[in-house]
């Protein structure tokens, strides 16, 4: 039977609840992946092929719960946006004290285990459910908290599920509506919220009147706790069936243990009421959590900033940061299961703790605070670097994470230098706001004419090419060099039927003869080339290839996407051409290399049209970031086109599946995480 649900009165009590329910939210995901940290990723760890499997299967399952808690953390604090709160982004350092949650909500961190699986299946139950938590999940006491609405200030309600939380928030928006009125209520500006397309969580909703944060919390209610056989999505049906995987293997062979032994509540300092928590202090343990821990709190303090009033486009790119580093904190968290933790209990390793800093708040918006956050990334990255030569045993580990660093570091500085440009750009323009034209003919020299008749006429031998590392050959020429990238290389064509002279098939030794073709027509055919696997370099004077006025992506039937624009791709300019893979199975991800037709790939390059509205720009720089076992994230300019050369849809963000599963081609659905794709 359902208890009495409290019912908020005020703003300020609404906003209370909401930051209870961002916790409980940031407390389940940091469980979560605590959990799926500890398991084994070898087969040497004693595992059979068939538990190797099943242990890979409920990592990625588990991730993808912890993923979509941080979608419902986000949607939480859309909602604390709309009612004019800040997002909460803070939690309580783990474990949780009794009292801080109603006595039935235990949280700590603790690895994967029949006991755990339990206690998670135990918080995500239905408000109908007679389940028990799991062994050693019992509440250190029993007691009530006061659930009286009629003070001034915010009050902690007692409720039994997650579920009875949102129904209290619920009643609380819809009593407040009915008292002040929609428009009043719902106050804040939606452009401070997170979007799916920019936080990259499907489902994720901007928040601005009753209906719309209703539905939201209908969503996170549902894709947590639905029993109902039909929502196999349903975080409580997921782990249920991970249960019933786990208990199968155990009765197949009782010497079956998933994990690896992790600590219990691992802290970083002495703690001052020890009881039920490992303090690490063996290196190179001890020093890999405090990198650890560091790497995650510059990840919320990325967030936090995005949701404080900045535009549109260092939002994307604080996102997008803050995600870099939780990729970057995987590895760490994962090897700390691996690391001997204290010498007064010799069986257990360490584990990520998740402690947070007092100082959590967001910074303020603008360009010194892009600064700040480099300062202390490069703070991270030098003690990162200081740990390589201490630590043998751990330093490919180190190496990857001061290389993720100063990825971070490169795109937040880019994103500093672009809204400066932005900012100067506003200072400029006229008062009127007309824009100054500039000349066509000052932007770009003519280029010197080289005609057909001086490429070489006489017999000469087809030159070396030079290797630039990575793949990439230069071929010189007289006056134009031409690059030639392999790896990118889809066999289009075009550079041996359009100039056999200069591309010659099937040839021993060096096949490519720049000196036997004009400057028009190299650079003709480079163009030409898809892929961007044909590039030059001109030094005669002429003007080298320029960014397309119209960014596009091109839809090949049962193929992958064609790419035209001024392209970084994971934060390295590659140029204005490149065919990416979609189909999943390309062995030079994220290029294409001709799998799709390997294993018979299947996806329309007629999707049907989307309504959108024409772009302010076309052009402009495109980021691409191929996301580690996802989908592409995709910023900038973008018109999405069918083969034919309709417009699908104009985008200034969007997620382009490519693990070849989505049932929205080309968009990304989340079906990376279900079917395990790798990247």
């Amino acid at each position: 039977m359902r208890q009495e649900i409290a019912v908020p009165t005020s703003r300020e009590q609404l906003w209370g609840l909401l930051a209870e329910a961002a916790e409980i939210e940031h407390h389940l995901m940091c469980c979560y992946l605590y959990a799926a940290f500890s398991l084994k990723e070898h087969a040497g760890e004693d595992l059979q092929p068939d538990e190797l499997a099943a242990v890979v299967r409920w990592r990625q399952e588990i991730l993808g719960v912890a993923i979509e808690e941080m979608g419902h953390l986000a949607t939480v604090c859309n909602i604390l946006s709309a009612l004019g709160a800040p997002a909460h982004l803070a939690h309580q350092n783990f474990p949780v004290a009794p009292g801080y949650h109603p006595a039935g909500v235990v949280v700590k961190l603790t690895p994967f285990n029949p006991q755990t699986l339990d206690h998670f299946i135990y918080l995500e139950r239905p408000e109908d459910s007679t389940l028990t938590d799991g062994a050693g999940f019992e509440p250190a006491r029993d007691y009530q908290r006061d659930s009286r609405m009629d003070r001034l200030m915010s009050v902690a309600t007692d409720y039994a599920t997650v579920g009875e939380l949102y129904r209290s928030i619920n009643l609380g928006l819809e009593q407040l509506v009915r008292t002040l009125g929609g428009a009043q209520v719902f106050i804040g500006d939606p452009a401070h919220q997170l979007s799916a397309e920019v936080a990259r969580l499907p489902g994720l909703k901007v928040v601005q009147c009753l209906k719309t944060a209703q539905i939201a919390i209908t969503a996170i209610v549902e894709q947590g706790e639905s029993a109902a056989a039909a929502q196999e999505a349903s975080h409580y049906q997921r782990f249920l069936a991970i249960q019933r995987e786990y208990q199968a293997l155990r009765e197949a062979r009782p010497a079956f243990r998933p994990a690896r032994m992790s600590a219990h509540n691992p802290v970083m300092r002495r703690p001052p009421t020890p009881e039920g928590k490992l303090w690490v202090t063996l290196e190179p343990a001890a020093s890999l959590m405090d990198l650890g821990n560091a790497l995650y709190n510059h990840s919320l303090r990325c967030l936090s900033l995005a949701y404080g009033g900045v535009d549109a486009a260092t939002q994307r790119v604080l996102v997008q940061s803050s995600i870099d580093l939780m990729h970057v904190l995987t590895p760490v968290a994962t090897c700390l299961g691996t690391l001997a933790a204290s010498p007064e209990l010799p069986e257990a390793t360490a584990g990520i703790s998740f402690a947070t800093l007092r100082d959590a708040a967001a910074l303020l918006p603008g360009a010194a605070s892009l600064d700040l956050l480099i300062e202390r990334l490069e703070e991270i990255r030098m003690r990162c670097g200081e740990l390589v030569p201490r630590h043998a045993e751990i330093e490919p580990l180190l190496q990857a994470t001061c290389k993720g660093l100063a990825r971070t570091v490169e795109r937040l500085a880019r994103a500093r230098d672009a809204a400066a440009e932005r900012a100067d750009a506003a200072d400029a323009a006229p008062a009127d706001g007309v824009a100054m034209a500039v000349p066509a003919a000052a932007a770009v020299a003519a280029p010197a004419a080289v005609p057909a008749a001086a490429a070489a006429s006489t017999p000469h031998a087809i030159p070396e090419p030079i290797d630039e590392g990575h793949g990439v050959q230069r071929i010189p020429g007289p006056h134009v060099d031409l690059i030639y990238h392999g790896a990118r290389c889809i066999h289009a064509r075009h550079c041996v039927l359009g100039l056999p002279g200069v591309f010659k098939a099937n040839v021993e030794g060096p096949w490519i003869d720049p000196a036997a073709a004009s400057v028009e027509e190299l650079v003709t055919i480079a163009h030409l080339c898809p892929s961007g696997a044909i590039g030059y370099r001109r030094h005669d004077g002429g003007a080298e290839e320029a960014p397309p006025p119209v960014n596009l992506v091109q839809l090949r039937e049962n193929g992958p996407l064609g790419l035209r624009a001024q392209i970084v791709l994971d934060g390295e300019a590659i140029g204005m051409r490149a065919v990416l893979c979609r189909c999943g199975a390309s062995k030079h991800k994220p290029f294409c290399d001709g799998s799709h037709n390997d294993i018979h790939f299947q996806a329309t390059g007629e999707p049907a049209t989307i309504a959108s509205e024409p772009l302010a720009q076309r052009g402009g720089v495109l980021e691409i970031e191929a996301e580690i076992n996802g989908p592409l994230s995709v910023t900038g300019n973008l018109e999405i086109c069918c083969g034919t050369g309709r417009t699908i849809n104009r985008v200034s963000s969007t997620r382009l599946c490519r693990c070849g599963g989505s049932a929205n081609k080309p968009y990304c659905d989340g079906t990376h995480r279900r079917i395990g794709f790798r990247s």
